[in-house]
């Protein structure tokens, strides 16, 4: 009865995430409340799952809000403005070049791990250059989502902060080790953009010898060439300041000498004092970051009450003993391996959250009776899954950026789909040879 609820209750929300039918937060509390009630529990075993599932999530929550509010407010102070309008600069005229500041400026611009904010950043800069040098606009966006397919390892990014939920480890320990596979993905990134750089360059010069109409994809966007960022919150001033301000919160995290939360807390109160000492226009600068922190934040909290109720009830334990049952024994230690290695195109068919809340607690369950530990598990899921983020439906960010960009959601799989998976893999091998995954 219980691996039936459980079944029932994560085909149902990944159903619904899939088909868009309720938000996360809606199905992820909803559904498992309703299966523990049909399974024969009660009010009170009920609450004791719900407190025991938000006890674990709500560091979590609270390191996702303040590191939203953080980055934002940096952001729309322009710390990160000079750097990419210098790389636009520097790139203007040569197709190679042009390319490889995409990859450099998608990587730098998703620092802050909003999508939504790295394509109002980038694709406004960077689609005027494109078309003055007739380069296809679905080759920009191929390497602006894979650069922050890279970055959105960071803690504060989204899927790191759903696996910490799930797992229960800490978000800036799963971190660490993921550095270096970020470093590798951002070098690996660069050689990508030369050779498809050269590809670009010689399908523009062959398309002028012929006399060919220039890329046209990019003719249907609503996009000005001018930026769509509020100018008028531009600190050029407190450049020196805002740079120290952001290195110290990256150490601090990379050292742990704090909890995370309170990390961003501290530098968020920091970065808002010193660059809008107006209290009227604090308050605006919250009201206009609070919406994606708390979308994010509540998603992990509705998390923590799916996963505290699945657990609790001891729903999970018995679908992951059943599935056991019936799986080819040789094949239960590779399985990890085996999702992490189709996991870009999974993107296509699961939304992040039903990858993470729905697909990796079952993985999970499966594997840890094995010996294989949940850090392995959860880097060999996401690394071969992440750099796919941009390239899902499901991603609302990704409709953003097809919109500025002009292009359509068929157009971008068809051309982004290989390469991506290609490149994906690329990590996954990496991670895999240097053992950060068994």
């Amino acid at each position: 009865m219980l691996t039936i609820a459980a079944l029932a209750t994560i085909i149902t929300v990944m159903v619904l995430l899939i088909l868009n039918k309720v938000t996360p937060v809606a199905a992820l509390c909803a559904v498992p409340v309703v299966a523990s009630l049909a399974v024969g529990f009660g009010p009170e075993e009920i609450s004791g799952f719900f407190e025991s599932g938000l006890e674990r999530v709500a560091g979590v929550a609270i390191m996702f809000i303040f590191a939203i509010l953080f980055f934002g407010v940096l952001q729309d102070a322009g710390l990160f403005r000079p750097m990419i309008d210098g790389i636009v600069r520097l790139t203007k005229g040569n197709v190679v070049l042009v390319v490889i500041g995409t990859a450099l400026v998608g990587m730098l611009a998703h620092l802050d791990g909003a999508g939504a904010t790295t394509f109002l950043l980038t694709i406004p800069a960077l689609l005027p250059v494109y078309r003055r040098l007739n380069m296809s606009p679905l080759l920009m966006l191929l390497v602006l989502v894979t650069g922050a397919g890279i970055f959105n390892m960071l803690p504060w990014a989204g899927p790191l902060g759903r696996a910490s939920a799930v797992t229960d480890l800490d978000v800036t320990e799963l971190w660490r080790p993921l550095i270096v596979i970020q470093g590798l993905g951002a070098g690996a990134l660069v050689l990508l953009a030369v050779g498809l750089g050269l590809r670009e360059r010689r399908r523009v010069a062959a398309a002028a010898a012929s006399g060919a109409a220039p890329d046209s994809s990019d003719l249907r966007s609503p996009l000005a060439e001018s930026s769509v960022l509020d100018e008028t919150l531009l600190r050029p001033g407190n450049m020196v300041p805002n740079a120290v301000l952001f290195f110290a919160v990256m150490v601090a995290l990379i050292i742990g000498i704090l909890p995370a939360g309170l990390i961003f807390m501290l530098g968020f109160s920091v970065a808002l004092t010193l660059n809008y000492p107006n209290v009227k226009i604090q308050l605006e600068r919250i009201s206009a970051h609070a919406g994606p922190a708390m979308m994010l934040a509540s998603v992990i909290l509705a998390a923590g009450v799916f996963l505290g109720v699945l657990e609790g009830s001891g729903m999970l334990r018995a679908m992951a003993d059943n599935l056991v049952a019936v799986m080819p024994e040789w094949l239960l230690p590779h399985l990890h391996i085996l999702i992490g290695f189709f996991g870009l195109p999974l993107e296509l068919v699961l939304s992040t959250d039903a990858y993470y809340f729905g697909l990796l607690p079952v993985v999970i369950e499966v594997m840890q009776p094995l010996g294989v530990p949940d850090q392995s598990i959860v880097y060999a899921l996401m690394i071969g899954n992440i750099v796919g983020t941009f390239i899902s439906p499901f991603s609302a960010s990704l409709w953003l950026a097809l919109g500025l960009s002009g292009i359509s959601l068929g157009e971008h799989i068809k051309y982004s789909l290989m390469i991506m998976w290609g490149f994906s893999l690329v990590l996954f091998g990496f991670a895999w040879i240097l053992g950060i995954f068994q």
